[in-house]
């Protein structure tokens, strides 16, 4: 990706200390942190606000607790264990059955209930944590992904990152997992990321590693043209997700499940850079189209819909600097 941010700044495309000094450090409290920051919290505070979360079944935070795994798993085959202050998707296990007493992880190996143990106790050790602080395991539901992106995803649940700022949805990108990134939709552990016409919620362009791809790499199927179903929905929901964190700048990841529509999974107050690459677009000049308003609306559906408007196919000089040769 670095190759890549080199020539992308040349074409305007905001780098990490400017983010950090003009928008992050400036626009996102850093005592709301936690509301984010910890996973629990943020799903107990969405619960509240009416915003659908995966269901949790169990939090795990003291060792002696690990013991009683068989006990809570009892009847359930499938779920994802993960740190409540993890970041980058590290910590994250994806168990999707169960086979002659062993469990299935996304990536078809089979692993038992000791290993599942064992992964609990570095997740309580600070492993996967920020700051490497201790830490608490969440046991919750998997998300059933909507078929819609069988033919673009291999094995895991992509997920859709929307940059919100100041409530207003201003880009967005689908995450799609690969072989290499084991089933987990991050791109710097080898995920797709597609970007979003904000206007449509089409697919556009992508980038895969460091390479902009048409196809996905294990599917062989083009990745442009899929439009994302209940996109004006999915919008509202990132710009009701600024209220329920006070953050100017945020990140809003949200998934489809195939049953119970959008959900989100969790917020961001550091969103990565990547989002540009996927779209091949300046996340600078969007922040700075916001910050030039005179008002922003009150409500999240009013918003929602002035994202649409503002950055709605949009096709800014970038999109030619870097297209592919």
């Amino acid at each position: 990706m670095i190759r890549l941010f080199h020539a992308l700044k040349k074409a305007g495309i905001l780098g990490m200390n400017r983010r950090n000094a003009d928008y992050i450090m400036l626009f996102n409290p850093r005592h709301n942190y936690p509301l984010v920051d910890d996973k629990l919290l943020t799903k107990r505070l969405a619960e509240e606000a009416g915003i659908h979360v995966p269901k949790l079944y169990h939090m795990i935070q003291i060792e002696r607790q690990i013991r009683q795994l068989p006990k809570m798993l009892e009847g359930i085959n499938d779920f994802v264990i993960k740190p409540a202050h993890g970041s980058g998707g590290n910590g994250i296990m994806v168990i999707t059955g169960s086979r002659n007493g062993s469990y299935v992880r996304g990536s078809g190996l089979l692993t038992n209930i000791d290993e599942l143990g064992h992964h609990i106790s570095n997740i309580l050790s600070g492993m996967h944590s920020l700051g490497g602080q201790p830490d608490q395991a969440m046991i919750e539901q998997r998300v059933i992904f909507d078929p819609m992106f069988d033919r673009i995803s291999y094995q895991g649940v992509p997920d859709i990152r929307t940059v919100v700022f100041r409530g207003v949805p201003i880009m967005a990108m689908v995450r799609l997992p690969t072989r290499m990134s084991d089933g987990k939709a991050n791109l710097h552990q080898g995920a797709v990321g597609a970007g979003l016409d904000m206007g449509s919620g089409r697919t556009t362009t992508a980038v895969w590693k460091e390479t902009f791809v048409d196809t996905h790499p294990d599917t062989g199927d083009p990745i442009a043209g899929l439009q994302i179903p209940q996109w004006e929905t999915l919008l509202e929901l990132a710009a009701r997700c600024y209220s329920l964190a006070e953050l100017g700048y945020l990140g809003v990841d949200v998934v489809l499940d195939k049953y119970q529509g959008p959900l989100v999974l969790e917020l961001n107050a550091r969103p990565g850079l990547s989002i540009q690459l996927a779209n091949r677009a300046s996340l600078l000049r969007r922040l700075q189209r916001v910050e030039a308003l005179d008002a922003i609306p009150d409500s999240a559906e009013e918003r929602a819909r002035l994202g649409q408007r503002l950055f709605g196919l949009d096709t800014p000089p970038v999109a030619q600097v870097l297209a592919p040769a």
